[in-house]
């Protein structure tokens, strides 16, 4: 019943010509999936909505990537890519992908909420960056199990990094995140640099906590299939970095 209620919510965006369909219960388009991995949220270091343009593309560059167009987006969507943030992305269009539809996200609609084609292209705005063949600093995740490091691990990461990993598993399914290994920047309230981890589609709800110094976090058990991580840096002392696994399992053995 879930599995029909799910195809018949995603159904009526489709188009029935593309080999839309279910692989290990994640639903998703087979010839995208690889490439669609490859689209990623950058926002500026100096916080939220501080892009121009021009500097989207230049940080979409600076990491060998460019912006990803309306169909690298949206395929990646359809795959769990989920991200409450208004950015740029190919010919200066500003929009963002919602999986989910919510009351402060996506004004209860879901797809690509689209902005349309900015003329004043020196408004501020993140960005949506594509590039397959870099996957090391986040990506969409779908496997059963997979260990998820910071960028360069087991050497310290790089000043400056943001990093997203959203996590998309079976419906039915939890999350079981275990920490390994953690060495990140010490500071009393964790506002230089730090790991986010939302009980979520994105990093505005579920707030699971935020993780610095050298000190193992406990275990964190999702709620539902899908949970969303997010890796800061500042421009200042790094430090060894983080090494942790997500296992699936299903929802119904954990009490």
């Amino acid at each position: 019943m879930r599995v029909l209620l799910f195809l018949w919510t995603f159904g009526f965006l489709l188009d029935e010509a593309q080999p839309w369909g279910f692989k290990n219960g994640v639903f998703h388009n087979s010839i995208w999936l690889e490439r669609a991995a490859g689209v990623y949220h950058r926002e500026s270091r100096k916080g939220r909505y501080q892009l121009t343009y021009k500097e989207a593309k230049a940080v979409c560059q600076y990491e060998g990537g460019k912006l990803a167009t309306y169909e690298q987006l949206e395929a990646a969507r359809q795959i769990g890519f989920h991200v409450c943030a208004a950015g740029w992305f190919d010919k200066g269009q500003v929009g963002y992908p919602i999986v989910k539809a919510g009351p402060n996200c996506g004004f209860g609609k879901v797809g690509i909420i689209s902005y349309g084609y900015r003329v004043n292209k020196n408004e501020r705005w993140d960005v949506y960056c594509y590039n397959p063949d870099s996957k090391e600093c986040g990506g969409v995740l779908t496997e059963q199990q997979k260990i998820i490091q910071s960028p360069g691990f087991p050497d310290e990461y790089q000043d400056e990094q943001i990093c997203y990993w959203h996590i998309r598993v079976r419906l039915g399914q939890r999350i079981h995140l275990h920490f390994l290994e953690f060495d990140v920047e010490d500071d009393t309230s964790c506002l230089a640099d730090y790991l986010e981890v939302y009980d979520s589609y994105d990093d505005v709800s579920g707030f699971g906590g935020r993780f610095c110094s050298d000190h193992l976090p406990d275990d964190i058990i999702s709620t539902g299939n899908v949970m969303t991580l997010k890796f800061l840096s500042d421009a200042s002392v790094t430090a060894g970095g983080f090494q942790l696994e997500y296992v699936a399992f299903n929802g119904s053995l954990f009490k």
